[in-house]
């Protein structure tokens, strides 16, 4: 099933970039013109007055793009025939974020001289896509993985009469800190104090790449899968090569080191009461990044008016902080609560 899902969600979809010029970041850098790739999928649905009923945003990943969502994994449980977020039914738009996949990035020429993007800006530029470009005025749902999570609060937050409801998957709505910001720095002193780097100007990649990704993939990863991937010595150092060399080979170390920066601005903590949409969490039990023994987000979704909060149990389908884009492990939550919001905005 799953590569003849690709081929019918690509037969359907619309892929395509949005230029926004000019673009000023908040940090007061500006770009004659900004590239936003995305692609779609299905068809915006108007009412009587007007306004999109059926539109939905899916926000990737630090390091990812909009096509992640297009694994079976993820789209062969939500994307389907009859499914939450059926593209017969609904018009789903997955953009690639500033820094990332076919968006404009410092890969393409600018390298450390792009302008330092934060998650302030990211979302601006999503907002202006969907408005702007797409001609969106209403979305019925926001929702993200990891980075895209954090987006999803600040969209909540920015724009709360935009959308019907959002669901945040893999993060906390508060400053990055402890272990989660120690990662993060650590990944950009691997790359920044590595000589090859060159202040960015390097000819190849420099081997503080290397570092940088083992400490991302140690932070990502799932214990419990790993030990049923590679029981063994000699089959657990392959895989850990395999997956080092692979990513080495298609991650440049300004675009790395710029996506983990940019989260230094992100902090919604502060207007989480202000929030008016319903909002559903999601965590995994077994995400080190977010790990739940913090007890944050009980503290956080108790002062979102209409907020829930999941946590998935460590199972045979949780991937550990990946466990946001495997939809099976919180499908149960998802369904029920997409239902309820297209049941309200149907009265």
């Amino acid at each position: 099933m799953g590569v003849l899902l690709l081929v019918l969600f690509a037969a359907q979809g619309d892929t395509g970039s949005f230029r926004i010029s000019p673009f000023r970041f908040v940090g007061g850098d500006t770009l004659a013109a900004l590239r936003i790739h995305y692609r779609t999928l299905g068809a915006p649905r108007r009412d009587a007055a007007g306004v999109v009923r059926n539109a939905v945003l899916i926000l990737h990943g630090t390091g990812g793009t909009g096509a992640q969502f297009l694994a079976p994994v993820f789209a062969g449980e939500l994307f389907g025939p009859g499914q939450p977020l059926d593209t017969t039914t609904h018009y789903l738009i997955l953009p690639d974020n500033i820094g990332h996949g076919g968006s404009a990035k410092p890969s393409d020429g600018l390298h450390a001289r792009f302008p330092h993007y934060g998650y302030t800006d990211m979302v601006e530029a999503q907002y202006r896509l969907v408005t702007e470009g797409l001609r969106v005025d209403h979305l019925l749902l926001v929702m993200g993985t990891s980075m895209g999570c954090m987006h999803s609060w600040l969209w909540a937050e920015r724009h709360p009469a935009f959308m019907d409801g959002v669901v945040p998957l893999a993060c906390a709505p508060r400053q990055i800190a402890g272990r989660n910001r120690m990662f993060r720095k650590l990944i950009l002193d691997d790359i920044r104090s590595d000589p090859e780097w060159r202040g960015g100007d390097y000819t190849t990649q420099p081997r503080g790449l290397r570092a940088a990704l083992q400490i991302l993939f140690v932070m990502s990863s799932s214990p419990l899968q790993l030990q049923h991937l590679a029981p063994t010595r000699d089959s657990a150092d392959a895989y850990i090569m395999r997956w080092v060399d692979a990513r080495m080979a298609a991650t440049d170390a300004n675009d790395m080191l710029y996506q983990f920066d940019a989260s230094r601005d992100y902090d919604p903590s502060e207007g989480l009461d202000r929030i008016t949409a319903p909002v559903l969490a999601i965590n995994s039990a077994d995400d080190v990044i977010n790990p739940p023994e913090l007890g944050l987000m009980e503290r956080l979704i108790a002062r979102v008016p209409h907020g829930r909060y999941a946590l998935i149990p460590t199972s045979e389908l949780t991937r550990g902080h990946g466990t946001h884009t495997v939809a099976a492990a919180w499908k149960q939550y998802f369904a029920p609560f997409v239902a309820g919001l297209e049941t309200h905005t149907s009265r």
